[in-house]
């Protein structure tokens, strides 16, 4: 009877780095989305503080301006993400493709490992 190597793990696939690398960007990307979601909120919370002064009428518009710029940054972040996130999948389904084949190769032509 053979006991198995705890410590030994499978084969890591040739194309990991390509794939960690992907799911850093996906991290990136979400991190990216957070902070124009924070900026739009401090711009939303900003232009409305601004418009409550009464005393300060002319500031109004400073005002104004910072509402429309929440608007602006929430669409920009928004848009990037989705299309980067588009991209992202695009891009591991190519790497999951090659993982796949990869790996029938292996299950064809099986590596043959020595065990000591």
């Amino acid at each position: 009877m053979k006991l198995k190597n705890p410590f030994r793990t499978s084969p890591v696939p040739a194309n990991t780095r390509e794939i960690l690398a992907l799911e850093r960007t996906r991290l990136a990307n979400e991190r990216t989305l957070l902070a124009y979601i924070r900026s739009s909120l401090y711009l939303l919370i900003g232009g409305i503080a601004v418009l409550q002064l009464k005393d300060f009428s002319t500031l109004h518009s400073v005002g104004y301006l910072a509402l429309v710029s929440c608007v602006i940054f929430l669409t920009i972040g928004i848009s990037r993400f989705l299309l980067l996130k588009r991209k992202l999948f695009k891009w591991k389904k190519i790497l999951g493709e090659e993982l796949l084949e990869e790996s029938l190769n292996e299950k064809e032509h099986p590596k043959e490992i020595s065990e000591e």
